[in-house]
């Protein structure tokens, strides 16, 4: 019989919370299982397999980060979006390093996967956080792989404890939104022949 209120929902958010706490790859069933209070074999009456538990991790992962990044741009445009957006990010992989990892690396099986409509949020997000900026529609698409590796890299490197050089990383951070906002300006200026607004 399974354990009384052991759920797959409840697996998943006790395997994420282990992932944070250990590093998404250090991640195994039996330390799930040890977490719950239960025996490794009943969790596979909840969850097939660890891949399958990594992969509901990731899926909630995306969830968490497209809400995440709702909130924050809520009423917001420009500039102002980018900065607020950018600060989610920063913060939701800073607090949850490792289902953020596991989100990373997950790979939708087929049409009807979870995953899909959960990065869909995300990647709506991640265009609003560019509306303001009046992009073209052939330069939206470079816009959007361009901040999504500058604030995936800069915040994991964080995470990661990646930044030695003994300067503010905050500061940094403030630099980089200032970099990526002239650069979207620059090119939505270039692309309408004009000067772009922020």
């Amino acid at each position: 019989m399974p354990r009384a209120g052991l759920t797959a929902a409840a697996v998943t958010e006790a395997g994420a919370a282990l992932a944070d706490e250990i590093g998404f790859p250090q991640l195994s069933m039996g330390l799930v299982a040890g977490r719950l209070g239960v025996k490794t074999p009943s969790l596979y009456k909840h969850v097939a397999s660890q891949a399958e538990l990594s992969h509901r991790i990731g899926v909630l992962a995306m969830d968490e980060l497209a809400d995440t990044l709702r909130d924050a741009l809520q009423g917001r445009a420009g500039r102002d979006a980018l900065t607020a957006g950018a600060q989610a990010v920063r913060t939701y992989v800073t607090e949850h390093p490792g289902r953020y990892a596991a989100g990373d690396a997950a790979r939708a099986s087929g049409p009807d996967d979870p995953l899909l409509p959960a990065v869909d949020r995300v990647l709506a997000s991640w265009a609003a956080m560019l509306r303001g900026y009046a992009l073209g529609p052939r330069q939206e698409i470079h816009a959007l792989r361009v901040l999504r590796s500058v604030l995936h890299g800069f915040a994991t490197s964080e995470v990661a404890g990646g930044f030695q050089f003994d300067a503010s990383v905050d500061e940094s951070f403030t630099w980089m939104i200032d970099f990526l906002d002239h650069g979207l300006r620059s090119v939505a200026g270039a692309d309408q022949g004009g000067v772009a607004r922020s």
